[in-house]
């Protein structure tokens, strides 16, 4: 089995260029469904439904990447002179340092801190999330048709494994849970970056839409995606305004994420992700390593799926268990020990 794993692993780490529009499609595909289901509950043809929800997540794209896509593109031609100023910054924080007889030699600094490499870093990030993008004609598409199959499954399944009503409950109930997880989490996410954008655009911060979309798409990493999310926007700050405006941004950040990550999401999530702080940075480590940046994106969705079919296996259970945070754990054994006592 363990040999089968490591097969199965590196097969899709090779085919990830194939692997992530399907992954990202179908996770559309389950966002869309509740709408599609709506729309044939009052008599609208399915195939109109998915249409219809097409075209509007087509209008959705392109107006996002005609408000993002402009200044995604500035941001690359704009990073040599940001560059040139970061090390600017640092040669003159080192003169400062020696006032107070602290020498830190030229090199040893570039060492540490190589502005090339951050801002390569940044570039290369934003190519590949553009390169991603530019694959959303075949991702709109593989997510139509799956929303067009999605109501011959449950018939398929009963032809395929018999009744199979524990199955079909399974089913029905893993894509409940993450359809839940996901509306909320992208309600919030978009919320996110909304503030981000408004509150870097209050303090004059140049392309204040890339930070927004940075803060959006990295509030899906739980924990520490709202943190990597701040450190462009508040080294960028450092850059362009100095520390005053870097250190308002950065409190800026904690007051957002502490609304939004630390009270309003457990309220309205509650304990549908229910996985450990550790089982959630590793995961991220791993759908990283296999599927690059988006699968660090990912990678608490497709755990979470996994953690989910799990439970629904009674000789897999425990795993489950073992993945689940400390509060989720404790929810379980009160609820053994009531169902115990009833």
């Amino acid at each position: 089995m363990s040999a089968a794993a490591v097969v199965v692993i590196a097969g899709v780490k090779a085919a990830q260029s194939l692997i992530i529009p399907f992954l990202l499609a179908f996770f559309l595909a389950i966002i869309c469904s509740p709408v599609v289901t709506w729309l044939t509950r009052r008599k609208v043809p399915n195939i109109v439904a998915v249409l219809l929800v097409v075209v509007l997540l087509v209008g959705i794209l392109v107006g996002v990447g005609a408000i993002v896509g402009g200044s995604v593109d500035d941001f690359i031609a704009a990073i040599p002179g940001y560059q040139n100023r970061l090390e600017g910054l640092i040669a003159s924080s080192s003169r400062w340092l020696e006032q107070f007889d602290i020498d830190l030699p030229s090199e040893d600094v570039s060492d540490y801190v190589n502005p090339g490499a951050l801002m390569n870093a940044f570039a290369v990030g934003l190519r590949g999330l553009a390169s991603t993008l530019s694959n959303a004609f075949m991702i709109l598409l593989t997510m139509a048709f799956i929303l067009l199959e999605a109501s011959t499954v449950p018939v398929k399944m009963r032809v395929a494994f018999g009744e199979g009503r524990d199955l079909t409950s399974n089913l029905s109930g893993v894509t409940h849970q993450v359809q839940r997880y996901l509306a909320m989490k992208t309600v919030i996410s978009l919320v996110t970056g909304v503030c981000v954008t408004i509150w870097t655009a209050v303090l004059g911060l140049d392309f204040v839409f890339v930070w927004g979309l940075i803060a959006f798409l990295l509030n899906y990493i739980p924990s520490i995606g709202s943190i990597v999310a701040a450190i462009p926007a508040v080294l960028f700050a450092l850059v362009q305004h100095g520390v005053g405006t870097a250190i308002v941004v950065a409190l800026g950040y904690v007051v957002i994420n502490t609304v939004f990550g630390s009270i309003i999401e457990p309220n309205l999530v509650g304990r549908t992700l229910g996985l450990s702080t550790l089982v959630v940075f590793l995961s991220m480590v791993f759908w990283g390593w296999v599927l690059g940046p988006v699968g660090m994106l990912l990678s608490v969705l497709l755990t979470m799926i996994g953690k989910i079919f799990l439970e629904h296996s009674d000789d897999l259970k425990w795993v489950a268990v073992m993945l689940d945070s400390g509060r989720a754990a404790q929810a379980r054994l009160e609820a053994e020990e009531e169902g115990g006592g009833e």
